[in-house]
């Protein structure tokens, strides 16, 4: 069996320690003689799966007892429309706009609130963070996307938002190291980064933005005080995934947990941002001070459109026989992208680096 390195930005690829435990329980878990994805969510035997995975993400992020952990679904893109529908008091949010996730939350908000774009990096391509010190007016909630996965900046200074709930789309560098917290109302993600396969969509919210007095056209499964109550069983959740997450979060706490895992993705980062920054053929597009860590765009030095688009179909044609697999950039801004997120070892970063600068010495 030949495993690829997986640069996809979602789903991405999983340890292999932890596809390899799941594959020996697919047929029997823990001598129940059925597989997790056969039980019933309301079994004994998956009531601890549940748990423990919810245990898992309180210890490692940290969570304080005054937050909820919800397993949801619907990803992010419902999260745009469910936190402003059950957060309107005033009727006005912030939002920063740092790309394309951003700007599918203004939209989804704007059906429900007034929103005001307090910053946003639109005028240089959304190359970098805006500066946002502080925030303040009589606002519901502030939202921000921590990590922009088509453009690939982050957050690396949190802006002041004092009373005002901040609100953050984390999917796609949730547990990529240590975060605190309580400087948050919601933290919510897609599950398919960085935590498990498809499917899950965590929700991590204070307990005082958990309201019952909403009104009552707010569907029932779109409360998130449904979900509280019901330890996020008020309907069959996905029950495999919440599974799989509880053996990536066992991972990470095998490997130094917030802390060590975030050790691992700088060094990872460093090794490809160190390439692009001495190399005179290929190039980071995001600023230095705003870089993720999670996903790392970057363009060849070829300025005819025309030759640069084939010099791009070359070189994902050409990694991909080397084994290194979708690292074609998003089609809204072109050139070649590598997501390397918390599954990516060192190794699959390195093998990329040495490649590109094969491909470089032939190609200039």
């Amino acid at each position: 069996m030949k495993r690829v390195y997986n640069f996809s930005a979602g789903p991405s690829m999983l340890p292999q320690t932890v596809l390899e435990r799941a594959a020996a329980e697919m047929l029997d878990y823990k001598g129940t003689g059925q597989s997790v994805m056969e039980m019933s969510h309301r079994s004994k035997a998956y009531k601890p799966i549940i748990e423990e995975t919810e245990a898992l993400i309180r210890e490692l992020m940290g969570i304080p007892d005054n937050y909820k952990v919800l397993f949801l679904q619907g990803g992010a893109s419902l999260q745009f429309a469910m936190i402003p529908m059950n957060l309107k008091k005033k009727g006005k949010i912030a939002i920063v706009d740092t790309g394309v996730w951003s700007d599918k939350a203004i939209k989804e908000a704007k059906k429900w609130m007034q929103v005001d774009v307090i910053a946003s990096s639109k005028d240089t391509a959304y190359d970098r963070i805006p500066k946002v010190e502080k925030v303040s007016g009589d606002y519901d909630y502030v939202h921000i996307t921590l990590n922009n996965t088509i453009v690939g900046t982050a957050w690396e200074t949190l802006p002041d938002t004092g009373d005002i709930p901040l609100v953050a789309d984390a999917s796609s560098n949730i547990l990529c190291g240590p975060l605190d917290v309580s400087k948050f109302g919601i933290i919510y993600a897609g599950a398919q980064k960085n935590l498990a396969p498809a499917g899950v969509t965590l929700v991590i919210i204070r307990d005082d933005l958990i309201r019952e007095d909403l009104p009552a056209e707010v569907p029932t499964m779109l409360r998130f005080a449904t979900h509280a109550a019901e330890g996020s069983m008020y309907n069959t959740p996905p029950c495999y995934s919440i599974y799989m997450m509880g053996l990536v979060l066992q991972w990470v706490k095998d490997l130094g947990g917030a802390e060590g895992i975030g050790r691992l993705n700088r060094e990872k980062a460093a090794v490809l941002y160190d390439y692009l920054d001495s190399s005179g053929y290929f190039r980071a597009t995001a600023q230095k001070g705003s870089r993720s860590l999670m996903n790392i765009p970057f363009l060849t030095a070829v300025s005819d459109p025309e030759k640069a688009e084939a010099i791009n179909k070359k070189f994902v044609a050409e990694a991909e026989k080397a084994g290194l697999v979708n690292l074609a950039g998003h089609r809204l801004v072109g050139g070649m992208r590598a997501s390397i997120y918390n599954a990516m070892p060192k190794e699959g970063v390195e093998a990329l680096v040495a490649f590109m600068k094969k491909f470089e010495a032939e190609n200039k």
